[in-house]
């Protein structure tokens, strides 16, 4: 029998579920490169996250202990024997039927999703917590467990790669 404390935990984890899920699956596709990966590696994370949920009031902000949990996941990805699945290709990059660009710019999306899948996993993680999370160098460097000049040099490695590569063709910023 479920008590009323139980209850109200399923269901302020639920409510956090629902508020944090997209958020969490876009930072889990831009580090993945695949929707599908990205699901699975979101839905990893938030069974972690619910094992602690009991703790989630000593916890600064439970969106950021979820993202720390992504990431932490994301870096041990290799270890999980789920890594090896791929999914059937399609379905990304959706275009009309009259040939419109439904997603906007898929061509130069695409280019850079494939540009950032090209950069080694560390590299990948503080550019994606950097430019798409809007982290500060300070947060991004205490996620990750690392210092600040770590998060620098590999930001400076990683933009130059996709520089190097024309993925950031068009992209407001190129300039150093």
């Amino acid at each position: 029998m479920r008590t009323r404390s139980s209850t109200a935990h399923d269901q302020d984890f639920t409510e956090f579920t629902e508020a944090s899920y997209a958020s969490l699956l876009r930072t889990a596709r831009l580090l993945t490169g695949d929707r599908h990966a990205a699901e699975d590696l979101v839905q990893a994370a938030l069974v972690k996250v619910y094992l602690h949920w009991g703790r989630s009031g000593s916890w600064v902000s439970p969106q950021a202990y979820a993202r720390r949990v992504v990431v932490n996941l994301y870096a041990t990805w290799r270890r999980r024997r789920w890594h090896t699945e791929t999914a059937h290709p399609g379905g990304e990059g959706a275009v009309a039927a009259d040939g419109r660009d439904m997603a906007g710019g898929v061509e130069a999306r695409l280019e850079l999703a494939r540009a950032l899948g090209a950069l080694p996993r560390a590299q990948r993680a503080v550019v994606v917590l950097r430019f798409y999370e809007d982290l500060s160098v300070e947060e991004t460097a205490d996620l990750l467990g690392c210092s600040p000049g770590t998060v620098k040099s590999r930001t400076n490695r990683a933009l130059e790669r996709l520089r190097a590569a024309g993925a950031l063709a068009g992209y407001a910023g190129r300039g150093r």
